[in-house]
């Protein structure tokens, strides 16, 4: 075993006393790394060495070095500053305003003098969106990692936002943890999406096919329930959705569009926590893919490049890097990308 003689390497002797063997230590300015073998079972070795870590003000993160465990010591993280919501709230009223203003548009009436009209379509947009948020939120919460509130995005277009956003204000734990935040969201927004899209049908039309018109593409879960509710549309006519149905729509192409599998997407979140380093393969495909998809629609040019400005393809690792998920959470990873499949859109909008 190796002499660990400076004040820090001292204390992480003390705390993988008894845990585990040292093989090799690397000192670096802000980080020690420690390579050996875990002497008692790994999930109370991961958990004692947590433990005793934040006793000392020291942050492991947990690495697999081909058949030997690898930790890197950092100094602890500070605790995040007190929530301030003023500005969550501020964003969430534009948000309202502007997504009833898209709603009477899509009704065909004066916003500015009949905007109340575009009430349920903003409250089914926000319902969805917000849910979604909140399901990343709640899951955050309830693993002691903290998280915003939603931040609503307003925007004057046909939609009236651009969608919302949390923050994780702390690092995400380990594969379970990244898997759980990443598939809350959309699988609490498919809870709201898939009913607004039942009734939203119901209240629809189907009417004459018009030229030159923008036509909406249709997902395979859209396209199953447009079937059961409506039922086989004949030739020459179309559906004209009812403001809740197109509400519908967007949040299950906003569930697809976060199940992507790459980089900080809720997909990049759960394929990371089901597959662990190689996610970067699968991330690089389908952003590969996307620009295939760019023939069927130019808006599949524009996400590629937010993906690789904003995004990024690959995941960065949990502190936790090594721990196993259990089968449940395998399945609920898998259940979430069999929902990537059914709500992707190839060609969403169509002239």
């Amino acid at each position: 075993m190796y002499d660990i003689s400076s004040e820090r390497e001292e204390k992480i002797r003390d705390i993988l006393d008894g845990i585990m063997i040292i093989s090799e230590v690397g000192s670096e300015q802000f980080r020690i790394t420690v390579i050996g073998d875990f002497i008692i079972p790994h999930k109370e070795a991961v958990k004692q060495i947590k433990e005793k870590s934040d006793f000392v003000g020291l942050m492991p993160l947990f690495r697999r070095r081909k058949e030997k465990t690898l930790i890197q010591f950092v100094p602890k993280l500070k605790p995040p500053e007190k929530a301030n919501y003023t500005i969550n709230i501020i964003l969430f009223i534009l948000t309202i305003i502007t997504t009833m203003f898209a709603g009477a548009l899509q009704k065909g009436v004066n916003p500015f003098l009949k905007i109340y009209t575009g009430i349920p379509f903003s409250f089914t947009i926000i319902l969805i969106l917000g849910s979604h948020e909140l399901g990343h939120y709640f899951a955050s919460k309830r693993l002691g990692i903290d998280a915003t509130l939603p931040y609503f995005i307003p925007f004057p277009h046909f939609i009236g936002t651009f969608g919302a956003v949390i923050k994780v204000k702390a690092p995400i734990t380990n594969k379970k943890a990244l898997l759980e935040i990443g598939a809350a969201g959309p699988l609490v927004g498919l809870i709201f999406a898939i009913p607004a899209v039942v009734i939203g049908l119901k209240l629809s039309t189907v009417i004459p096919v018009e030229e030159g018109g923008l036509g909406l593409g249709s997902s395979i879960l859209f396209n199953l329930i447009s079937k059961v509710v409506v039922g086989d549309v004949p030739p020459g006519k179309d559906i004209l959705l009812h403001p809740v149905a197109f509400a519908g729509w967007i949040g299950l192409f906003v569930t697809a569009l976060n199940l992507l599998p790459m980089g900080q997407l809720d997909g990049g979140h759960i394929m990371y926590g089901l597959i662990g380093r190689y996610q970067a393969w699968i991330g690089w495909v389908v952003f590969s893919s996307l620009f295939i998809f760019g023939f069927l629609w130019q808006g599949w040019f524009i996400w590629a490049i937010l993906i690789m400005w904003f995004v990024k393809v690959k995941h960065p690792a949990p502190l936790d890097d090594i721990s196993p998920i259990s089968l449940k959470h395998k399945i609920i990873g898998i259940v979430a990308m069999i929902f990537l499949i059914l709500t992707f859109i190839p060609a969403p909008f169509i002239l």
